[in-house]
């Protein structure tokens, strides 16, 4: 099927998966997730109305955004950062999804400090037993938001995670519970400069099951775009 195509099955299965939660279209961003994908890729996805893409590398992003420079889209880094790139990614993208230390923290409100701009950011929580997998672990998760909403330079607006891919996605639903969980304590500290209104969770294969459990960003890639290119 074509990208255009894809997006209009996504968007169905995402408006079907909101019927069913008792909730508003509106409450849920798709971010299409061009990583591997071409820039002619984005392109037509960008015809089909999507304005939101997500890329995991951000040498990947420099070159693709200079080759997408005309199209009005925002940018979002989901994968994880390396704390010398955190300048870049500030200069590149509209929202890193993947903050998990207050190391890479400090780095990115410097550089959005000296860019003059508040820098979206989501802290990735690390919810499986998977050591291959990022992000500050529950425990140290309140601490970090904390931190995070004293600097000056970010606008803390909620939580990611990236769930171990299971056959049957109602097996990831207590995942995706256990975000909306931890935002929900979070958001009941009235924690100065935080705010939970933000969850990033759900993939191709289980974003309907993040959507009933309260997503408002899904991350879909090999749904609109075809499978990754290994």
């Amino acid at each position: 099927m074509s990208v255009t195509e894809n997006v209009e099955r996504v968007q169905r299965r995402i408006h079907q998966a909101c019927r069913r939660a008792g909730r508003s279209d509106k409450d849920v961003r798709l971010i299409a997730v061009s990583k591997t994908k071409p820039a002619e890729a984005v392109r037509q996805a960008y015809a089909a109305g999507l304005r939101e893409f997500g890329e995991n590398r951000v040498q990947e992003a420099a070159a693709k955004r200079k080759e997408l420079r005309d199209l009005d889209a925002e940018w979002h880094l989901i994968g994880h950062l390396q704390s010398n790139k955190a300048k870049q990614a500030v200069q590149l993208f509209d929202c890193v999804h993947s903050v998990d230390s207050l190391h890479l923290a400090e780095k990115i409100d410097r550089a959005a400090a000296a860019l003059g701009r508040e820098m979206p950011v989501l802290i990735e929580v690390h919810l499986g037993e998977e050591a291959s997998k990022f992000g500050v672990e529950e425990n140290d998760l309140l601490q970090l938001a904390e931190e995070l909403g004293a600097l000056p330079s970010l606008d803390l607006q909620g939580l990611m995670t990236l769930p171990p891919f299971l056959d049957n996605p109602e097996d990831v639903r207590p995942f995706f519970r256990r975000l909306r969980e931890l935002a929900e304590r979070i958001e009941a500290r009235n924690l100065l400069g935080v705010s939970m209104r933000e969850l990033s969770m759900g993939m191709s294969h289980d974003f309907e099951i993040a959507i009933e459990e309260g997503a408002t960003i899904v991350r879909v890639g090999t749904a609109i775009f075809g499978e990754r290119q290994r």
